[in-house]
């Protein structure tokens, strides 16, 4: 798949909404990848996480799990998880850090890709990462569905993004007056308000 194919999966799902948006960095955007709408489809989920995994797989990486992010990155965590045939497992959030629960371990020195759903600025990549380490794993890769920083997303390993777009981002105070009239909508995991 080429980035176009997976910007059609996304608009064919609903999922690549226009407007005003409020991301979980803080930062403000006009364009929005909503990876619910276009995971909720089981056979689309499927079809977006055996094209990362081939992507992935011609990387030359190798890996032993994937351990995503919560929220955003659990249902593609566990889709690239299955196709790969290895464990998945997630981190969430507990006072405002990210760790492992629910009995979640990762082997000591286990190669891992870190999967989330979409990358912006690359802040709760970087959480996860340091919370995998913490527990004893090794961050081989990073992987996601869409890099909406246009590739200048820094995670501290090897991003391998299924599609990359170079989407305008603002922090909140260089909003431009196009979109300062419209209310910001926080659709993500740390601020859902629709």
């Amino acid at each position: 798949m080429n980035t176009e194919d997976v910007l059609n999966e996304f608009r064919d799902a609903g999922a690549l909404l226009e407007g005003h948006f409020k991301l979980s960095s803080g930062k403000h955007s006009s364009v929005y990848c909503q990876c619910a709408l276009v995971l909720k489809d089981t056979w689309r989920a499927m079809k977006l996480s055996a094209a990362f995994v081939e992507k992935l797989k011609a990387t030359g990486v190798d890996v032993d799990m994937v351990v995503s992010p919560a929220m955003g990155g659990v249902v593609i965590g566990y889709e690239v998880a299955r196709t790969l045939g290895i464990p998945g497992v997630f981190t969430e959030r507990v006072e405002g850090q990210l760790e492992l629960r629910r009995g979640f371990e990762i082997p000591r020195g286990a190669k891992i890709l870190m999967m989330e759903d979409i990358i912006t600025t690359g802040l709760s990549s970087r959480e996860c990462i340091e919370s995998i380490e913490a527990a004893g794993g090794h961050v081989v890769a990073a992987g996601c569905l869409i890099n909406r920083s246009g590739g200048r997303a820094e995670v501290g390993v090897p991003i391998t993004a299924l599609a990359t777009i170079d989407a305008p981002i603002f922090d909140p105070s260089e909003v431009p007056d196009e979109l300062k009239n419209i209310p910001a909508v926080k659709p993500g995991s740390r601020g859902l308000n629709k």
